[in-house]
């Protein structure tokens, strides 16, 4: 993928306004992803590239009304229907870059990023950037709430050895980008890495 956003902007601006209703049963999934992220009470947390928000609402249920929930996505459209769905009462919605936050450094105790590295342009110059805006120790999620396999099968397409999701592309990935993979799970029911920020 290029640096020119304008190909993702088009894709998820002509999807924007049905995307939740084409995947009407995901809610449980996010919120078993959020619970892996482990947040507490008065946590900082950012959905990155959070489209519609869905997992807005248990990122704010894990972090409490003391927390901080941050939603930032590139797409207009994709915010706007998250607003239209009541999630901006969740979370600050940032229509920004995540590739160029605009966040001090150490600002957040966790990212969770559902969907978000097969359009990254720059993967791990990407992730070294959200590693930038958590604390040491904090913590990332990778989610998608079906599996690898079955996303393959759902677009038509055969899974390829580059694929940045396989576990043997990925670890070394986040190693090279600030992260430590401390969990890997692909199912067909989810694909959920959960990695932490080193030092």
């Amino acid at each position: 993928m290029s640096d020119d956003h304008t190909h993702v902007q088009e894709f998820f601006s002509a999807r924007a306004a049905d995307w939740d209703s084409r995947f009407p049963d995901d809610g449980p999934a996010y919120a078993d992803a959020v619970a892996g992220l482990g947040l507490r009470s008065g946590d900082r947390v950012l959905d990155a590239g959070c489209g519609t928000g869905r997992a807005l609402p248990p990122l704010r249920a894990a972090v409490g009304p003391s927390g901080v929930v941050l939603g930032a996505d590139l797409t207009p459209a994709m915010l706007e229907a998250a607003v239209r769905a009541g999630r901006d009462r969740d979370a600050r919605l940032l229509l920004t870059d995540v590739a160029a936050l605009p966040l001090r450094s150490g600002a957040l105790d966790a990212v969770f990023a559902a969907g978000l590295i097969a359009h990254l342009p720059r993967p791990q110059e990407n992730l070294r950037e959200l590693a930038r805006v958590v604390r040491p120790d904090g913590m990332l999620a990778l989610f998608h709430p079906i599996g690898r396999a079955a996303l393959a099968a759902r677009q038509g397409r055969q899974i390829t050895p580059d694929d940045l999701r396989d576990e043997v592309n990925l670890r070394p990935l986040l190693t090279r980008s600030g992260w430590s993979m401390t969990s890997y799970v692909d199912e067909d029911a989810r694909f959920l890495t959960l990695a932490v920020r080193g030092n």
